[in-house]
């Protein structure tokens, strides 16, 4: 699913009104039935109602979704906020449509003096402002964000919250920005709701699909992706009937070091879950007997040191290269992790402590193999790209060292981010809390490593590890919790998310 920006929104928007053909009120109504239809299905019934609308089309979905709880006999309180000189076509239609509705009760604000009291039992509809807002607010509508934000009622935001830009906030007042419980979006996700410093506007967001023309979709390019099972399925090779283990690739992966030995552990026991064909794992003697027995599918080559890996095995046969989960940083590990760069002539994925070591020598980044791929969480990102201010900067980093080193970074959150060399970027959408645990990250190593010796291309093998990786996560979380989730759970739901999601 593309991300589009607030420009692209209203071409696609104006796209389907010329093309469907369909008016513009009538596209107004269709999404406010659909935003209404949403509240009605997840609200409580006895909640009072309080609907503030700006005096532009995102307040004309508000009068409209006032109108339709209120024909079906909720209380519902309009408040007219008046901002501007002159309301929108639209939103003048709808406020005329209110008129004799005996539920509804509608009044302006113009000062920010006669606040409405708001309190716990109410609902409130956020239909101030809509995605284009390109400066912080002022003035009344700064007021009125403030009152709500101070009240303790439940907030739904329609299309976005308030005050928040559809991009980068980064020049945003953030005292001026509404914190919803509930964002109901209109179609796409925007590329703000990426980022883990606005999840406190947004609360639990939702997409409303309100029957945008395809074609027009399709006629806007962006840079920027939303990832979805429909995404993963065009992606996936389903398995031939004669093949073998030889068509599903040799993996190969450098990891554990006395005390982390774990982490070899559940990068394997991923790949291997994750359909690779053969996986040898290298790693230091005293995990010999543990990967041996952890992972009686996985061959192993011990290195010659007791504690840690010191050397790198011959690479003929190989189709891909895992290195980093618990892998330590002791100085002839560096050594060894210069040489599997220079002598590597697969794609290599490179995490946690290969990463740290990376950090410290960024010119062996340049010799790394074409298709390579870092998956860092924010602080290995940091030590590797430089210290960053906030989500958006990350991001502009890793576009910039994507570039740099034409590598793809897999930026780890409650949204994965794929980075890409040419600039393109694919968000997750699977994914839960209970998956910040230790582990998980190596686990993501294994299923990125898995499919990528599987001969699929270094983008579809992050968007599959990624994807599924959050899958198996919402599968194992629905079983377990989330506080009791764990690793080694993940990998468990790794077969049933790959089923699931490919519906075979």
């Amino acid at each position: 699913m593309k991300i589009l920006n607030a420009s692209q929104i209203r071409k696609v928007d104006a796209y389907t009104i010329e093309n469907e053909p369909i008016a513009s009120i009538d596209l107004m109504e269709r999404a406010a039935k659909k935003c209404y239809e949403w509240i009605r299905r997840h609200m409580k019934k006895k909640l009072t109602i309080r609907v503030f609308c700006g005096m532009g089309n995102n307040g004309g979905d508000g009068l409209a979704i006032a109108r339709m709880l209120a024909g079906t006999g909720h209380k519902v309180h309009v408040y007219k906020v008046l901002h501007a000189d002159n309301a929108s076509d639209d939103f003048l239609v709808n406020e005329k449509r209110l008129a004799g509705l005996k539920n509804l009760h509608l009044e302006e604000l113009n000062d920010g003096r006669d606040m409405p009291l708001l309190e716990g039992k109410d609902l409130v509809i956020d239909a101030l402002l809509g995605s284009g807002l390109t400066r912080p607010l002022e003035g009344i509508l700064a007021k009125v964000v403030h009152h709500i934000n101070a009240s303790d009622a439940v907030v739904v935001a329609i299309d976005i919250p308030t005050g928040l830009f559809c991009e980068d906030n980064r020049q945003n007042d953030s005292g001026n920005i509404i914190r919803a419980d509930y964002t109901l979006s209109f179609q796409f996700p925007r590329l703000a709701f990426m980022f883990p410093s606005n999840e406190k506007y947004l609360g639990s967001w939702y997409l409303i699909d309100i029957g945008l023309h395809p074609e027009g979709v399709r006629s806007e390019e962006s840079k920027n992706h939303f990832l979805q099972a429909s995404d993963i399925r065009t992606i996936y090779r389903p398995r031939r009937k004669f093949s073998h283990k030889g068509h599903y690739g040799h993996a190969y992966l450098m990891a554990g070091s006395r005390g982390k030995v774990g982490a070899a552990v559940l990068s394997a026991r991923a790949a291997i879950r994750t359909g690779t064909g053969l996986l040898t794992v290298q790693l230091p003697q005293c995990g010999y007997e543990v990967i041996q027995t952890a992972v009686p599918e996985a061959m192993c080559v011990a290195d010659e040191h007791p504690h840690f890996v010191s050397e790198v095995a011959d690479l003929e046969g190989f189709n891909a290269v895992g290195v980093g989960p618990g892998l330590g940083l002791h100085e002839q590990t560096a050594r060894a992790l210069k040489l599997l760069i220079q002598n590597s002539t697969v794609p290599m994925v490179l995490d946690a402590d290969a990463l740290n070591i990376l950090s410290e020598n960024l010119t062996w980044c340049g010799f790394l193999p074409k298709g390579s791929v870092f998956t860092p969480h924010p602080g290995e990102f940091d030590r590797v790209a430089g210290k960053t201010t906030d989500d958006h900067d990350r991001l502009d980093k890793a576009l910039e060292m994507a570039h740099r080193f034409q590598v793809y970074v897999v930026l780890k959150g409650a949204h994965t981010a794929i980075v890409c060399p040419d600039g393109r970027c694919f968000f997750n959408s699977t994914g839960n809390p209970g998956m910040a645990t230790g582990g998980t990250g190596d686990v993501l190593t294994g299923m990125i490593l898995g499919w990528l010796s599987q001969n699929y291309s270094t983008l579809h093998s992050c968007i599959l590890g990624v994807y599924l990786h959050g899958r198996a996560g919402d599968l194992a979380a629905n079983a377990k919790g989330y506080e009791g989730l764990t690793a080694g759970d993940i990998i468990e739901k790794i077969p049933k998310a790959i089923k699931t999601t490919m519906q075979y």
